[in-house]
C-alpha cells in the first residue's frame, strides 16, 4: 500500500559537484546542479546553480550561472543572475554582469562591472535586459 521509492543515488549525496584541490581541467563544463571549485579550470562553466570558487580554486574562461561566491582567482567574463558575493582574498580580472553584488574588504577587484536590477535570463551571447551600468576598475 505504502511502496517508497528509493532515493538515487545523486539525491543521497546532494546535488553538488565538487573539483578538489591538486585536480586541474581544461575544457567547459555545464551542470544542473550547484559546483563547488577547489581546483583549476581553463575552460568556460555553466550552471543553473551556484559556483563556489574555493581559496586554492581558479578559472579563466567564462562563467553563467545562478549565484556564485569567489574566494580564489577569476580571469574571464563572469554572468551572474542573481548573487555575485567576493570574498576579501579573491582576485577578479574581466568583465562582471550580476543582478546584485557583494565585495568584501582586501578583495582585488580590476573588472568593468554591469549590475541589472533584475537579471531574469542571460542570453548565450551575453546580452541581458535593460539596468544600469556601474564601471569599477
Amino acid at each position: 500500500m505504502f511502496e517508497k521509492k528509493p532515493k538515487s543515488y545523486t539525491d543521497l549525496l546532494g546535488k553538488t559537484n565538487r573539483i578538489v584541490e591538486g585536480t586541474s581541467l581544461q575544457g567547459d563544463i555545464q551542470s544542473q546542479a550547484d559546483f563547488r571549485l577547489d581546483g583549476h579550470l581553463i575552460g568556460n562553466f555553466q550552471s543553473n546553480g551556484k559556483i563556489v570558487i574555493g581559496p586554492a580554486g581558479s578559472v579563466k574562461g567564462d562563467i553563467v550561472c545562478k549565484n556564485a561566491d569567489i574566494e580564489g582567482y577569476f580571469e574571464g567574463k563572469i554572468q551572474v543572475q542573481e548573487m555575485l558575493n567576493i570574498k576579501g582574498k579573491a582576485s577578479i580580472h574581466g568583465e562582471v554582469t550580476c543582478a546584485k553584488l557583494s565585495v568584501e574588504p582586501g578583495a582585488e577587484f580590476s573588472a568593468t562591472c554591469v549590475m541589472k536590477s533584475q537579471v531574469k535570463s542571460i542570453a548565450p551571447h551575453g546580452t541581458t535586459q535593460s539596468g544600469t551600468t556601474a564601471q569599477a576598475q
